[in-house]
């Protein structure tokens, strides 16, 4: 896929997403010659070679293994293949502001339960034990 015509991609996927986008934070970020899916700063969606992948957990997986929906996966530097926690997004949400709700809150639902806490900055943690 082009470059421009994954832009037009992500950008139809931005507009699928407004209903979701209640708090008006979704956004994409380019991301590895792809683009991440991000709402208020976490990412629950990738797009790669022109394919949108969900964030997919342990309490969403069987919503994906339903339809049989392929995960995310990548070449490694050693030439292994790497999965992500990312599944392939239904046909049927590509078309459908309302469908893409329903999975897009699933995918964000997954990643709010798989979010890391931030790593303290070593400057904050300097002042803070100078403040001791």
């Amino acid at each position: 896929m082009s470059a421009s015509a994954q832009e037009d991609f992500v950008q139809h996927l931005l507009e699928l997403l407004v209903p979701f986008d209640t708090d008006g934070t979704v956004a994409a970020k380019r991301m590895f010659g792809g683009h991440g899916i991000f709402r208020d700063g976490l990412m629950f969606g990738l797009v790669a070679d022109g394919v949108f992948f969900l964030k997919c957990d342990a309490e969403n997986q069987s919503e994906f293994d339903a339809l049989d929906l392929p995960p995310f996966r990548f070449e490694k530097k050693d030439g292994k293949v790497g999965v992500m926690s990312y599944r392939q997004c239904p046909d049927e949400a590509l078309t459908r502001a309302e469908t893409m709700t329903v999975w897009a809150k699933s995918a964000y639902a997954a990643a709010l339960r798989n979010k890391k806490p931030k790593a303290k900055s070593k400057k904050k943690a300097a002042k803070k034990k100078e403040k001791s």
